[in-house]
């Protein structure tokens, strides 16, 4: 086992021996309490199957056969989710077939990043994980259930879900994805066309076009932004059946992985003799090996919120010195886009989960001694699943990449540390994600434009006022002040500014995710301007440091001037008031900084 990845898990069990000991004995208190059925009254178990037919009642009367829930993030506007819409109806009659029932506990939102950026819903986004887990906790809150279905892809629907099914940990769970839309417009050209509409080289017509043409069917994204991340680590955390993240919707071999997911989690109930539940799969060591798995292959930095945020769901506490101490061990082995050209189909083609699982076994990188839905360890996710006859069996992946160009090795990587560092100082802490970034552009001093609405920025930009060496300080971003937001529309004209010879970094406590590329983008910062940050300080031309490579983020302004000034509050209530945003006020007060998950549900006094 690799040495450092090693202290790091024990590390985080270290610290975390009381709360991890203090979740166990509830969900094992919650285990004594089911099968749940049995325990309701006469009257509670009529409405709970009121609705079946007689034998699912017969089934569920008997205590003798599991009761499976299904939740799903289904909606018909967001092509990730749309496949969804059948999956109950193929769950339902798999459940059936291996003499179990299923029913649909609970449905939750699902809102697409793509959708909202640069508009009011945008705001909405971040709390919105933490929304999607009371309702999943809603769902499972019925006690009718020995097992449970879990659909959901994208950004915060994923993270949300697993905490809330963490909060049910008693229960077996199996994650079953939809997959990603076929590839479109090659991502790199898609980018080209957002930077010529940002230059004013092409119309709306033609990005749109673009647009259209890269996003189009259903399906997930097909760039390695959170989406993708997320299913990447949960398999990788052993919650999804091997090799089932990136099979593509609507195909014979995807909806016969789906069947099997429900069949699977039958297996794993306390009917049996092989219980074995999310809270006992979900350890140090599964939450250590999905930061391994989005480390090498240069994932979303909204992770370094959501995981820190799914570990406390499970009784761990992290923070991002784990991220970084586990970035330095772990060489980066994908180029996917933004991390190269290549869309996640093509990473699938060049091996895919089993030539990635088998290459961080072999390198010492992952736990091998943990839960998963299949059994214990991982050697069978080093094999991919095929249909031989109409039949799902699994067989032995590639024992090499297909592609070198999108996956590497461990003794001949893309870069020999993983794709996220830590910056600290003055300013505070922040994440750079550093996997796409060119080796020259790790450091940068440069004088700080400050700007307090993101979209402040666009007119500097037009009016040439950027056409310099400069670091951009977007603040009054962070969870407290406006909910933290996505700020994608800065990249492009970040972009343009490098493009054109300039040396450009962004400092700024909102969020850029998984589509953060080739411009430093020094995010995260915590604590942050709203919540008492030095960030609150900055003025326009004070010089800032960073520098990737040393972890440093420093203003450097003599500290007793910087004692002098007053900080600068935003006026922000435009981005707290008006489309639900008023509704969330409440939440968005509770939320605890980035590096303690930007979470609400959660919070204590030591963390505020």
């Amino acid at each position: 086992m690799n040495p450092v990845i090693l202290e790091v898990t024990q590390r985080i069990e270290a610290r975390s021996t009381q709360s991890r000991q203090a979740y166990l004995d509830k969900i094992e208190k919650a285990r004594r309490q089911g099968p749940h059925r049995g325990v309701l009254s006469c009257g509670n178990l009529a409405h709970g199957f009121a609705a079946c037919s007689t034998d699912d009642k017969a089934s569920l009367t008997s205590m003798t056969k599991a009761n499976i829930a299904i939740t799903s993030s289904y909606n018909d506007m967001l092509s990730a989710h749309q496949p969804y819409e059948t999956y109950p109806a193929l769950l339902k009659a798999a459940v059936a077939e291996v003499g179990g029932v299923a029913q649909f506990a609970g449905g939750v939102p699902a809102m697409c990043d793509g959708v909202t950026q640069g508009t009011p819903g945008m705001d909405l986004s971040l709390m919105s994980r933490d929304v999607i887990a009371l309702a999943t906790a809603v769902g499972l809150s019925h006690n009718m259930f020995d097992g449970s279905l879990v659909m959901g892809i994208c950004d915060k629907i994923v993270p949300g879900m697993l905490i809330g099914s963490l909060a049910f940990g008693h229960l077996p769970t199996i994650f079953v994805p939809a997959g990603p839309m076929p590839s479109g417009l090659p991502n790199k050209e898609k980018a080209r066309i957002r930077q010529a509409y940002a230059e004013g080289k092409v119309g709306r017509e033609e990005l749109l076009k673009a647009e259209s043409e890269s996003y189009h069917s259903a399906g997930t994204c097909t760039f390695y932004g959170t989406a993708n991340s997320n299913q990447l680590v949960v398999e990788v955390m052993g919650l999804h059946l091997p090799g089932s993240s990136f099979v593509n919707p609507g195909t014979p071999l995807r909806d016969a992985l789906t069947k099997a997911a429900a069949k699977q989690v039958t297996r794993l109930t306390d009917l049996g003799g092989n219980y074995m539940p999310i809270g006992h799969i979900v350890d140090a060591k599964s939450i250590v090996n999905g930061l391994v798995g989005l480390i090498a292959t240069g994932g979303s930095t909204n992770h370094t919120m959501h995981l820190v945020a799914v570990a406390k769901a499970a009784g761990f506490e992290i923070n991002w010195d784990d991220f970084s101490d586990i970035s330095k061990a772990v060489p980066l082995l994908t180029h996917i886009y933004p991390n190269g050209s290549a869309d996640i189909n093509h990473f699938v083609a060049a091996g895919g989960m089993a030539l990635l699982f088998k290459e961080l076994l072999e390198a010492g990188l992952l736990h091998n001694d943990v839960n998963t839905i299949c059994g214990r360890g991982l050697e069978q996710y080093t094999k991919e699943p095929v249909l031989i006859d109409g039949e799902l069996q699994w067989r032995d992946g590639p024992t090499e990449s297909l592609d070198k160009e999108v996956i590497a090795t461990y003794a001949e990587p893309f870069k020999p540390d993983g794709g996220v560092a830590l910056l600290k100082g003055n300013l505070g802490r922040a994440v750079m994600k550093t996997s796409s970034l060119r080796a020259n552009k790790t450091k940068i001093t440069a004088p700080a434009v400050v700007f307090e609405d993101q979209f402040e920025l666009d007119q500097a930009f037009q009016s040439g006022a950027l056409n310099k060496d400069c670091i951009v300080v977007v603040r009054f971003q962070g969870p407290k002040a406006i909910g933290m937001p996505e700020l994608h529309r800065l990249t492009p004209p970040l972009g343009v500014l490098q493009d054109r010879g300039f040396n450009v970094a962004l400092v700024t406590d909102g969020r850029m995710s998984g589509a953060s590329g080739k411009v430093p983008a020094c995010i995260h910062v915590t604590p942050e301007a709203y919540d008492g940050g030095l960030l609150a300080k900055v003025q326009e031309g004070d010089l800032i440091e960073l520098d990737a490579v040393n972890g440093v983020m420093s203003l450097l302004v003599d500290e007793a001037e910087l004692n002098a000034r007053e900080a600068k509050l935003a006026d922000i209530e435009h981005h707290q008031i008006g489309m639900g945003r008023e509704l969330f006020t409440a939440m968005r007060s509770e939320l605890t900084g980035a590096e303690q998950g930007a979470c609400s549900l959660f919070a204590t006094q030591e963390q505020k």
